[in-house]
């Protein structure tokens, strides 16, 4: 039976009502009480696009063989961490299951949001619909539902947190400036781009560690590596090690576009990921000296990056048009005698 068109209109208020009073609300401050079990949580930041999701889908995974217990927790709005891990399907997001179960007033569940796959355990946090709030709140408001649903006395050896690094807002900047997590891994590539994310990143752990933050840069991971070397000189540049190197791979790229995971023991890439996973559990939290904006551009060659331009100041003639540049006097001169 469908319902009139009034209660339908009344009902879409009401969720709009609710959704603008939730956002409305200040974020409840994040728990700092030491947790009930030593667990390494690690955050992982990169250039949107660069492979972070297909990175850290198959570090869990080897993780997990391993006999490690893993957590994979997805912090980007896109809610895409997961999906390779679980073949493309795409799991709830804990925003949006929290905002359904707070209108049908239910508690949410462990099993409303998080999900396994041969020995990993994953969720995604989610985020706000484009143009209907901020991602950064959005993470923060993510963690607040953990936290309440036990995150500090969760029992897992390794948590991995996948976070954007285009964004530099404080949601995404939570496990750095707050200790949230003992140590970051930068995924990147040899482009200019994925580099100035990583060394923003580099920026932050050092800013915050100076106001006695204690994160810092385990290393990175150099996804699709095409040999040229920008970003092996880049972590030589800053002072972290490179922890695996990922080659730019056809046999990689179509599994992955298909959702296959390649970190199985047994295949051809079992010990690169076999590798990352031992360097990502014993490279210890540096601080590292994040470069300028010369000092990145220096990495590439000037043909390619421009490095040679020389900059030519304009001037206001170049700005506005010859009769606008000449504009009769008011100045009132009187003569002399």
């Amino acid at each position: 039976m469908t319902a009139p068109d009034g209660v339908m209109i009344d009902a879409i208020r009401n969720v709009d009502d609710f959704l603008r009073q939730e956002a409305a609300e200040e974020p409840a401050p994040v728990v700092t009480e030491p947790p009930t079990k030593t667990t390494e949580i690690i955050a992982i930041y990169g250039k949107g696009g660069i492979g972070k999701s297909f990175t850290l889908s198959n570090l869990s995974y080897m993780m997990a063989q391993q006999g490690k217990k893993t957590l994979l927790i997805g912090c980007d709005p896109k809610s895409d961490t997961t999906s390779l891990l679980f073949g493309g399907r795409a799991c709830p997001t804990i925003i949006e299951t929290s905002s359904k179960k707070k209108l049908a007033g239910d508690d949410v569940a462990i099993g409303d949001v998080c999900f396994k796959r041969d020995g990993v355990f994953a969720m995604e946090l989610g985020g706000p619909e484009v143009g209907r709030g901020c991602g950064g709140r959005g993470i923060i408001h993510g963690f607040e539902i953990l936290e309440k649903l036990g995150f500090h006395d969760w029992d897992f050896d390794y948590v991995l947190l996948d976070f954007l690094g285009d964004v530099v807002c404080g949601g995404f900047g939570l496990p750095i400036a707050r200790d949230m997590c003992q140590k970051v891994i930068v995924v990147g590539s040899n482009d200019l781009q994925s580099l100035y994310v990583a060394n923003n990143v580099c920026s932050a752990v050092q800013y915050f560690s100076k106001l006695g933050g204690n994160v810092g840069v385990a290393g990175m991971v150099i996804n699709k590596d095409d040999g040229t070397g920008e970003a092996h000189a880049f972590a030589e540049a800053v002072g972290i090690p490179v922890l695996a190197a990922i080659p730019a791979n056809d046999d990689i790229r179509r599994k992955s576009a298909n959702y296959e995971i390649v970190a199985r023991p047994e295949e051809t890439w079992g010990d690169l990921f076999a590798g990352l996973a031992a360097n990502v559990s014993a490279a210890p939290p540096v601080h590292p000296t994040p470069l300028d904006q010369d000092g990145l551009l220096g990495l590439f060659d000037s043909k390619t990056v421009g490095g040679d331009f020389k900059l030519e100041p304009a001037t206001i003639e170049d700005m506005c048009a010859p009769e606008r540049l000449h504009k009769p006097s008011l100045e009132v001169i009187y003569d002399t005698v």
